[in-house]
């Protein structure tokens, strides 16, 4: 949110904010805050509601100037093609499944600790999510028994209650559908490390425990779609060049990480990545001052920063002639 109307405010645009109708209480609140602060009327406007009803005719609007979508890929489709056809410019941050690789001079407990941020920070439902873990096989046995211990060590419960780190998924919807991954990861083969069921402390609500799948394989649903919730599908490899390839080979490009104490293998590494975003020795650290964007499925056009700003203005050409001769271009035909 604050990441698309603080650059357009900032670019002289008045905006029309329609936030997710799962999460509409924040724009609002944003709203009264502006107004508050003497914010002319007409210059912030949010509108809720459904998305096939405010979002599919606001973004298919004329006398939008430009639309800037964040959500699922699938429903980005949708908001890039309304803007293009009214020759609107968009930007679209997406969806991602995003891969953490791990070598084996990796810190096995920093990597872990980055493994475990980067995939239930805001329980999974974050779209750079590094869902996606490649272990080099060597420490594979060891790191899946430090995480399984941190995974089962997380506090559960009410978000506003001191030492929460895992609180519910958003909706029934995303609930059920959570579930419904964490079935077909089975199904598929996976191995259910820990987690996958509603947590015994929590009888209601929509939680569910931080969940992670080994021995996943390429071709199983959890780990090529994206999720959004709070599981996790870890996968093997041998050589640098098998990592690459096994990280590269999905339909997003949204983010990607590499832990190794080799910094000459991370920056080969973060150089192959597709993606628009890569972290070394981490995951999700966020920066306003660094460009956010994906390629792939997971969208274009680029966040944040200077890249941000760009996005909410039009460059003009402005020629002003000022010597004193005359351009003499057509100039009378001789009289020889």
């Amino acid at each position: 949110m604050q990441w698309k109307v603080a650059p357009a405010l900032a670019a002289g645009n008045c905006c029309v904010l329609k936030p997710s109708e799962m999460a509409s209480v924040t724009c609002l609140e944003l709203a009264e805050l502006a107004a508050q602060a003497g914010l002319p009327a007409g210059v912030l406007n949010v509108i809720t509601g459904l998305g096939q009803d405010a979002g599919a005719s606001l973004s298919s609007h004329p006398a939008v100037a430009k639309v800037a979508f964040t959500g699922s890929t699938v429903t980005g489709k949708r908001v890039a093609q309304a803007a293009i056809a009214n020759l609107r410019p968009a930007t679209m941050e997406l969806g991602g499944k995003s891969c953490l690789i791990i070598f084996d001079d990796s810190d096995l407990d920093k990597a872990v600790e980055w493994v475990m941020f980067g995939a239930f920070w805001t329980n999974g439902q974050i779209c750079s999510s590094t869902s996606r873990i490649l272990v080099q096989e060597r420490i594979a046995e060891s790191f899946y028994a430090k995480l399984k211990a941190r995974a089962q060590s997380i506090q559960i419960g009410n978000p506003l209650q001191p030492g929460c780190r895992m609180g519910p998924v958003v909706s029934s919807s995303q609930y059920e559908r959570v579930r419904s991954y964490v079935q077909a990861g089975c199904d598929d083969g996976a191995t259910c490390l820990t987690g996958g069921r509603r947590p015994p402390s929590c009888s209601k609500g929509y939680f569910i425990e931080p969940t992670v799948f080994i021995n996943v394989q390429p071709h199983m649903r959890v780990w090529k779609e994206e999720i959004f919730g709070p599981v996790l599908s870890v996968g093997t490899f041998s050589l640098e060049s098998e990592a690459i390839h096994l990280a590269n080979n999905t339909e997003f490009g949204l983010a990607g990480a590499v832990i190794s104490a080799d910094q000459a293998r991370c920056q080969r590494v973060a150089e192959a990545l597709e993606c628009g975003i890569v972290w070394v020795n981490c995951s999700q650290p966020c920066f306003c001052q660094a460009p956010w964007g994906g390629i792939k499925n997971s969208g274009f056009g680029r966040e944040l920063g200077e890249w941000g700003l760009e996005n909410f203005l039009n460059v003009k050409q402005v020629t002003t002639y000022v010597s004193p001769n005359i351009w003499d271009w057509y100039s009378p035909q001789s009289k020889l």
